[in-house]
């Protein structure tokens, strides 16, 4: 049987969220920018290896500004976090530590992969001293536009759960 995981992808508005989650699923981008209101959910299966699958429940969150105001009720059931921040706006990532610590009180011990979005944007070097002069680490430096790292994040984070579940 199938395991279904439910994914939570945060972050501040903008950054990317959606266009993540539909490069991921439908393996498409659009420059055509809507606002989430809510919620949107979808679903994906992920071969980990040969004969063993997870299904990856997707909960695109609208963006906020402030983490502590997301909705208790978006939270519950959560097996994976997917946090985003836009390389090209450092209000989107300057308190980011100070998020994924609320974000590991609202949810302790789930597995949280830091994703830094729209990398087709900047120069390379640029970015990772800016990164690296705000202390921030991110496990991956992704594209929704171009697809760089979209399929490797989401099966890291497959990895991870099919792990945590052990």
């Amino acid at each position: 049987m199938q395991k279904s995981k439910k994914i939570v992808i945060l972050g501040h508005f903008g950054v990317g969220k959606t266009s993540l989650v539909r490069r991921f699923v439908d393996d498409s981008f659009s420059d055509n920018y809507k606002v989430t209101i809510g919620v949107h959910i979808t679903k994906k299966v992920v071969e980990i290896s040969v004969g063993n699958s997870i299904s990856l429940i997707l909960w695109d969150l609208e963006g906020t500004d402030d983490i502590k105001t997301i909705r208790s009720s978006y939270l519950l059931g959560t097996h994976g976090i997917v946090f985003l921040f836009d390389v090209t706006r450092p209000l989107t990532f300057q308190d980011l530590n100070n998020d994924l610590q609320i974000v590991s009180e609202k949810l302790p011990q789930v597995p949280t992969i830091v994703v830094g979005n729209k990398t087709d944007l900047v120069d390379l070097a640029d970015l990772k001293a800016v990164l690296k002069e705000n202390n921030i680490s991110p496990d991956f430096l992704s594209s929704a536009k171009t697809g760089e790292s979209v399929e490797d994040l989401f099966l890291q984070m497959a990895t991870l759960l099919q792990d945590h579940a052990k």
